[in-house]
């Protein structure tokens, strides 16, 4: 799943480092900031198809007051639950591409993108071009 490139041909090690690279300017404070919290609130982290997901405790309670499931951080994925991060794994995986190909400029751009969506009456989430990327394939 994360080490294919859009075309679904797998990556190659040098661009799989790159990736990671690019999105570390998000990944690592997500990673020094979430990861402690869950592990003093009982919550649990895992590594698997190239990222660190993260859930339970304190994480699912700022999921729940944020009206999210789960949301990635550059190679981190929050999750409320396990099954939260079961349903929403292929979505999550979508803005982690996403993340490796805009790097730390992502989270300006969505902010930015639902901003604007929002100014214009559009809802800020479900017609962010970052989500109808994710939503589209889910399908």
């Amino acid at each position: 799943m994360h080490n294919s490139s859009p075309t679904g041909k797998p990556r190659s090690l040098p661009w799989r480092i790159l990736a990671y690279l690019w999105a570390a300017p998000v990944t690592l404070p997500a990673l020094l900031l979430f990861v402690p919290i869950a592990g003093l609130s009982g919550g649990k982290v895992h590594w698997l198809c190239g990222a660190i997901e993260v859930e339970g405790g304190w994480i699912a309670v700022l999921l729940r007051r944020l009206g999210a499931a789960a949301m990635a951080l550059g190679h981190v994925i929050l999750g409320r639950d396990q099954e939260s991060l079961d349903r929403s794994r292929h979505h999550e995986h979508v803005h982690v591409r996403q993340y490796e190909r805009w790097g730390f400029l992502m989270l300006p751009i969505y902010l930015t993108a639902s901003l604007f969506l929002w100014l214009r009456g559009y809802d800020p989430y479900l017609d962010n071009p970052f989500e109808r990327e994710a939503f589209g394939e889910e399908k």
